[in-house]
């Protein structure tokens, strides 16, 4: 018998939505309970606590200046959870400080004291060095750090200076033998290490100073005509978010390149200053900066805690970090046998970070020099520093092959880096394309054209991360590498949609944004509904970094109140409330924090016993499903339908470092109790090592016994 649709409520109220700003400090909060946690080794806690600082940062940079820019042009539309751009920044304010207090609270309270117990004493202030101290930080700063310095005083010649963002600076008030006090700064140089290591005292315990303290201890000698009265640590984060009218822009690159140099001097949002600091001080960088006193942080501790993953590399502490892992070869894959022939064979899943990134450079690498391959296709949106992949697809156009290359110079925080990427790939005879107007290509995809004895094969990679392959070793990812037809042609379509030509009038396996993939998400949402209605057994579980797009929210309420049991696993912004009766009580969602960072995005529908699983580059958020360029793409073969049913099976019994969220909004985290600990990273990483450990002993045997035929 069909079931009646519960229509009684109204799914777009407010009520039932979180604010994603407030969400994703929640999730910054999250990664705080992981540095406060006494169970985790104590430097994986200051790398924890790095972490937040960092994304502290860039929330500030793009999210509050996003919502200052809003205040400022008199928007007053309310965002799905009926706040106000006036409210939310009301809210956050009060939030961030908060979270700013908790942050030193658990640096100078919890962490300095268990370092010095370790023996590493932090030196929070230069006045608590010994005369021993005083004198290698003294003749340190003379040889090492005065003759960088630039000392910068403010009278009527010389105008205040500009503050960059982020930089950390030290701040003055001089005054000169006429008796007149002035202003004076000096900026913390980057170019020298921020962490100095004293000598060791007789016991052989290490101490550690940061470069501020000793600069402001000799503040002195770089104002020999002044008198200093006070000096004090200050930072300023500006708005660094920014965009482009591409209609008006003649030149993309040069454009951006421009914007790069105006990000230095944004509109200053937030000031953190020493506790402590002269009030006349911070009265005149208030007046300076143009910030009022909500945007002022009074810091207990060190300016820009991200210094503390410098710490973390610190080498004579491994014993209080986690257990390294390194990255395994996958299964189903052999290191000797041609890339190309083991895809031919059969369909690849890789599982990052268990699984190393080798094979995904690999690719790239043997079509560089194969004399089969005629053409490589890739786009590019986040590269490391020294990318093998980029070395591989200069050496493939300096070999001949038909290279062409998206590098989306839109990459937030990497522009400048895949500008320099963009040159250098143009400059070995790469074709370099900036992907559509007035979208951000953020879909990663790889189509590799050979000539072979039956005609011409299509090689493809798709992924769920970036082409880049240093946070591949941190970050949780999926790749997936096929030569079925079906994807080679979409591939294609996908290459030639991204160059300027028009889309083909069919696609066979792959889901596109901004054309159709919401319309996707939303018909596979809406058909296990249907089943539930109809009386049928209907399930979702998908696992995402953020979910705040409301059309989909309001589909998964719908499919809720229909009775689908649906399973969601956000790492980070939800926006979804669980658990509210009438509404999502068939609904959980968690939130994993763990060693790695969950990146990957995986969506299993029952579709009536038929099952489907999907991963896709994009997160169910508007911007990801209306302004880029997505792709999301089915995953057919049953060995790798299991794995990654797996996969989501582990982290739905993840009860070690899964939190799970309330229908208020808040989490709490899962303790294993009488139950048996389950950590899905932990398992992940043991079950590749032991597959790892078996085929080395496979390898050894056969060794062995051919030796032995000899």
């Amino acid at each position: 018998m069909k079931k009646k649709e519960n229509k009684t409520r109204d799914l777009k109220d407010p009520k039932y939505y979180m604010n994603r700003e407030l969400s994703w400090m929640q999730f910054d909060g999250r990664i705080l309970e992981e540095a406060r946690d006494s169970e985790n080794p104590l430097f994986e806690r200051l790398k924890f606590l790095s972490i937040t600082a960092s994304n502290l940062d860039e929330f500030f940079m793009i999210r509050i200046a996003s919502l200052k820019d809003m205040l400022t042009a008199g928007y007053k539309k309310p965002d799905i959870s009926g706040m106000t751009p006036a409210k939310q920044l009301e809210e956050l304010s009060d939030v961030t400080h908060t979270f700013v207090s908790e942050q030193y609270s658990t640096f100078t309270r919890m962490l300095m004291p268990r370092l010095a117990d370790a023996g590493l004493r932090f030196v929070k202030h230069h006045e608590e060095l010994n005369e021993k101290e005083k004198e290698y930080v003294d003749e340190y700063f003379r040889d090492n750090v005065y003759p960088v310095l630039t000392p910068m005083a403010v009278d009527s010649s010389r105008p205040f200076p500009l503050v960059r963002n982020k930089t950390l600076n030290i701040g003055a008030l001089v005054r000169t033998e006429e008796n007149d006090m002035e202003f004076a700064m000096v900026q913390v140089p980057s170019v020298i290490p921020r962490i100095v290591e004293l000598p060791q005292d007789e016991e052989g315990k290490r101490a550690v100073i940061l470069l501020e303290e000793i600069i402001e201890r000799n503040i002195g000698g770089l104002f020999l005509s002044y008198n200093v009265i006070c000096a004090h640590p200050f930072r300023v984060m500006r708005n660094a978010d920014f965009t482009i009218d591409e209609d008006e822009a003649d030149d993309l690159l040069t454009e951006i390149e421009k914007r790069l140099k105006q990000r230095q001097r944004g509109d200053a949002i937030r000031l953190e200053c020493e506790s402590g600091m002269d009030k006349r001080l911070r009265r005149i960088l208030q007046d300076e900066l143009e910030v009022g006193d909500a945007d002022v942080y009074y810091i207990n501790g060190p300016l820009d805690l991200t210094f503390l993953m410098k710490m973390y590399a610190m080498p004579g502490f491994e014993h209080l970090k986690a257990k390294s892992y390194e990255p395994q070869f996958p299964k189903y894959m052999e290191r000797d046998i041609n890339i190309f022939d083991q895809i031919k064979d059969h369909d690849i899943l890789l599982w990052h970070p268990y699984d190393s990134f080798t094979p995904v450079v690999r690719f790239i690498q043997e079509a560089a020099q194969d004399a089969e391959t005629l053409a490589i296709k890739q786009t590019l949106y986040r590269v490391s520093g020294n990318s093998p992949i980029i070395k591989a697809l200069a050496t493939a156009a300096e070999n001949g092959k038909q290279v062409t290359v998206l590098v989306e110079l839109k990459a937030r925080f990497d522009e400048e880096n895949n500008i320099i990427w963009a040159k250098m790939l143009e400059k070995a005879g790469c074709h370099v394309i900036y992907g559509l107007k007035g979208l951000k290509t953020h879909s990663k995809i790889t189509l590799v054209v050979r000539r072979e004895e039956d005609g011409l094969r299509r090689y493809v990679h798709l992924g769920t991360g970036n082409y880049n392959d240093s946070t591949a070793k941190l970050y949780t990812d999926i790749g997936f590498l096929t030569c079925a037809e079906p994807y080679g042609e979409d591939a294609t379509a996908v290459f030639n949609m991204l160059s300027g030509y028009s889309e083909p009038a069919v696609w066979n396996k792959l889901s596109i944004a901004p054309l159709w993939l919401k319309d996707r998400f939303l018909y596979l949402i809406g058909r296990e509904t249907e089943n539930a209605l109809n009386g049928r057994e209907a399930r979702i579980i998908a696992k995402i970094n953020s979910l705040c797009d409301r059309d989909i929210i309001e589909a998964l309420y719908k499919a809720s109140c229909a009775g689908v049991k649906i399973d969601l696993i956000i790492r980070g912004i939800c926006s979804l409330r669980p658990g509210i009766p009438g509404v999502s009580e068939n609904i959980t969602v968690r939130s994993i924090v763990g060693t790695f960072l969950e990146h990957a995005r995986i969506f299993w529908f029952l579709n009536e016993g038929k099952e489907e699983v999907y991963c896709a580059s994009a997160d169910w958020m508007p911007r990801n499903l209306e302004r880029r360029v997505e792709i999301l793409f089915p995953l057919e073969t049953p060995r790798i339908v299991e794995s990654l049913k797996s996969i989501l099976k582990t982290q739905l019994e993840d009860n070690t470092k899964a939190r799970i969220m309330k229908s208020d909004g808040t989490y709490e985290r899962i303790t294993p109790g009488r139950n048996t600990p389950v950590c899905a990273q932990e398992i992940y990483m043991k079950e590749a090592l032991a597959f790892a450990a078996e085929r080395e002993k496979a390898v050894n045997e056969r060794v062995f016994v051919a030796e032995e035929k000899k």
